[in-house]
């Protein structure tokens, strides 16, 4: 345990016992605090120059209790002793039950795991323009690289969260949270037609994040998938093959099925999934991951915001449903550990079961065999957007870019159109795996009534037949 941490939020082992026990004073069964010192900062390129900076300290802590089904939990901006108390004693009042007294340990046992991401160069010892210039070298490279470019912005944030916990099994730990971003949009013009295209890239890592490399990448990225813009048009509708490339397609594994393995929506009868633990529900070839592990992945976690260590959690294996996504709650619910999703948005939040990096393992195709194998279908490779009912799974999502497969190759550009489906039954349609898995690395954020860091991912997978929202032909 690291005593600045104790010296930054005036808690230490001696408060926290007194503040858990006033939080367990109402009979409660189990109480956590949560404190969280977040410092943000954020660069803005608009109008071709670096115009906009923004530096902010979110700093707070959160006091949660529970009892049977009840959720009791109260937060304080404050961290003066006697207003951490109130926030106890109102945590307490609103799970109050009956019942033996909780005896707390003696002592605080530090919670052992291992750090996915180290900080390589500390944020906080360089200066903020000293992103400055990764800015202009984007907004140069763009301009440079294609004579219909009209408009750039750009955008570099970064934060370094530190955190300290407490609970009543006498757990606790510190850990030090960086984040880091960098997005791009172009606008291009041809004529009087006009196209858009934005790109971003995230790790857990410190100032080393940012480098030449880079922001070289994300200009060639940017760039390419505009101009591809021009030469698309939409694709015809109706029910036909989808070849799902490899990266970013995983965000419609993560939305519109990964919610349903989420164990709260299970406890509730909500999700598709509620009564099919131990059977097949797909491909016996599948295999789908939650994973903390991943080293600097935006979605990874040391150490959930329960104090259960990180880990990698099989939610389908071959094919079969293996395991939902669980907090303390639902673990204690289901009679099993928890898997370490206890997330939540900040100290003003109770945890629930959230996602992490949520992927699909490698099969043994190759993207080139699932494309031959279609005779007429469309490939997508970039979804701006998207509607999920969570729990059913019915889909609809914005493909911005991809293209039509026609007798087994890849011919023309499509964009600006739809796909339709049920996440479960596109599951289950999925008839082929390629072998080229990747994490994506774009800045990707889920909401389920808080917002939480993710990372998504899938290699090339062929779902036999979905509703694509193209043109009458």
């Amino acid at each position: 345990m690291d005593e600045q941490y104790f010296r930054l939020f005036g808690t230490g082992p001696s408060e926290a016992a007194k503040l858990l026990a006033q939080a367990l004073s109402k009979g409660g069964d189990y109480a956590d605090i949560f404190c969280e010192h977040t410092v943000n900062n954020e660069l803005s390129l608009r109008d071709g120059e670096v115009n906009s900076v923004r530096s902010d300290i979110d700093f707070g802590i959160g006091i949660r209790v529970v009892k049977g089904d009840r959720t009791g939990y109260a937060f304080s901006e404050s961290t003066a002793f006697a207003d951490l108390m109130k926030a106890a004693s109102a945590a307490a009042e609103i799970a109050r039950g009956t019942g033996p007294a909780v005896t707390l340990p003696a002592d605080c046992t530090p919670v052992d795991f291992i750090n996915r991401y180290p900080m390589l160069s500390d944020w906080e010892q360089h200066p903020i323009d000293s992103r400055k210039g990764y800015l202009l070298m984007l907004r140069d490279l763009i301009s440079q690289a294609d004579s219909r470019v009209v408009n750039i912005t750009g955008r570099i944030g970064d934060q370094q969260t530190r955190i300290l916990f407490f609970n009543s099994l006498g757990q606790c730990y510190t850990d030090m949270r960086p984040m880091a971003l960098m997005s791009a949009v172009t606008v291009m013009q041809e004529g009087s037609r006009m196209e858009n295209f934005y790109a971003s890239k995230s790790y857990r890592k410190g100032f080393e994040f940012l480098s030449e490399q880079l922001v070289r990448e994300l200009a060639d990225e940017v760039v390419k998938g505009c101009s591809r813009l021009f030469e698309a048009g939409r694709p015809p509708c109706g029910e036909m093959p989808v070849v799902m490339g490899a990266g970013s397609s995983g965000i419609l594994l993560h939305e519109a099925i990964g919610h349903s393995f989420e164990a709260d929506f299970n406890r509730k009868g909500v999700s598709i999934f509620s009564d099919r633990m131990g059977k097949v529900i797909c491909n016996r070839e599948i295999n789908i991951v939650d994973d903390a592990t991943l080293p600097c992945y935006r979605g990874s976690v040391n150490v959930d915001d329960e104090g259960v260590p990180g880990q990698k959690t099989y939610m389908v294996r071959n094919g079969i449903l293996n395991s939902y996504l669980h907090d303390r709650i639902s673990a204690r619910h289901y009679g099993v550990e928890p898997t370490g999703n206890g997330r939540r948005e900040s100290f003003r939040y109770m945890p629930i079961p959230r996602m992490r990096s949520t992927y699909m393992e490698n099969g043994t195709a190759s993207e080139d065999d699932l494309i031959r194998s279609v005779k007429k279908g469309i490939y997508v490779d970039n979804f701006a957007n998207g509607q999920v009912q969570i729990g059913a799974g019915d889909f609809t999502f914005y493909v911005k870019s991809g293209y039509m497969i026609e007798d087994g190759r890849l011919t023309r550009p499509i964009k600006d159109t739809n796909i339709i489906g049920n996440g479960p039954e596109a599951l289950a349609a999925i008839t082929g795996v390629a072998d080229n898995l990747i994490v994506d690395d774009s800045t990707w954020t889920c909401g389920k009534g808080q917002y939480c860091p993710v990372s998504c991912g899938m290699p090339s997978v062929l779902v036999g037949k979905l509703n694509v929202g193209g043109i009458n032909e």
